[in-house]
């Protein structure tokens, strides 16, 4: 429990509401309710065990600060609740609530253990993959998935290291439940394509082709889409991503609708596994990569040729769509 000022504000509620909620309690001492729901959020606090924060707001003490979200919700009597996630307020109670209401309230907002536990794992694999330990980083991920299943960062982290490091098998089992999804996620879509290339290097004869032994191939008939699609499969497969794109681009370009338009679908795919996804509120920025692709929440800042060179293939995309 923290006591709010307008020296600490933006600091102990504002920033720190970036990393967990925090709920601040407006309150004076001459308010009878606020007496009485002081206490239950105090226990709420120990009970929930970190989960979320209190902060308590003298609304005698810090008039300003009070009025002012009093005014933004439009709320004129105390005890007033605010709650903080992500540097905003996002909702409120009025009222001594009982501890159930109160903690039916908090439940809308506030992680699960699950979730904090997952997320933990994930720091922590992330630790041990710049520590070079990539086993233990897989059971931590895996670990993340088992406590939290809706946590599709930490899904999509531990499907892009089962890839990368051969566990097919695995990867395609923990892709199973975002891939039954209507809309279909287009980060596990992309990660399902990623898996496909790897997998046609493994069971196709032509995983094994030269560079020049596919172009020999296509040199003979240009509109030979299952040999280019098999030579841009392959290139996906071996992290050559612009190129991969470059022969899925003259698929596009010549039959945008062949096969079901797998040749769009595969470059699309490409693109979202080379957008680094956005970092998490608060976090920093030391990332590490797992088959050449940031793992999510950890994510380098995209620096501008990589940016530039994302732009120029969406563009070259759009043109040979339109």
């Amino acid at each position: 429990m923290i006591d709010v000022t307008l020296e600490n504000f933006e600091t102990e509620v504002m920033l720190a509401s970036t990393q967990v909620p925090v709920l601040v309690d407006i309150w004076a001492e001459w308010c009878g309710p606020c007496k009485q729901l002081g206490p239950v959020l105090e226990q709420l606090e120990v009970e929930y065990a970190g989960r979320f924060v209190l902060a308590k707001l003298d609304a005698d003490k810090v008039k300003e600060l009070a009025g002012q979200l009093s005014q933004m919700f439009g709320v004129r009597s105390i005890p007033f609740c605010v709650l903080f996630k992500g540097g905003q307020p996002v909702d409120g109670f009025v009222g001594a609530l009982p501890a159930a209401q109160v903690r039916e309230f908090l439940n809308k907002h506030v992680p699960s253990e699950g979730a904090l536990t997952a997320e933990a794992e994930v720091d922590e694999a992330e630790a041990l993959l710049q520590s070079g330990d990539t086993d233990a980083a897989l059971a931590k991920l895996a670990d993340a998935v088992a406590q939290d299943p809706g946590n599709d960062d930490a899904r999509a982290d531990y499907v892009r290291l089962l890839i990368s490091t051969g566990a097919y098998e695995e990867a395609a089992a923990v892709l199973e439940e975002p891939l039954r999804r209507e809309p279909r996620p287009l980060r596990f879509d992309a990660l399902r394509r990623w898996l496909d290339a790897r997998e046609f290097v493994e069971k196709d004869d032509r995983g094994n082709w030269t560079v020049e032994q596919f172009d020999a191939k296509i040199a003979e008939n240009k509109r030979d889409f299952d040999t280019r699609f098999a030579k841009a499969q392959a290139l996906m497969a071996e992290g050559q991503w612009t190129a991969s794109m470059d022969e899925l681009l003259e698929i596009i370009m010549r039959d945008r609708k062949w096969n079901d338009e797998a040749a769009r679908k595969a470059y699309v795919a490409i693109l979202e596994l080379l957008t680094p996804p956005p970092a998490k509120a608060g976090a920093g920025a030391d990332g590490k990569t797992a088959g050449g692709i940031e793992l999510t929440g950890k994510a380098a800042k995209q620096e501008d040729p990589q940016a530039e060179l994302l732009s120029s293939y969406r563009r070259k995309l759009s043109m040979a769509l339109n």
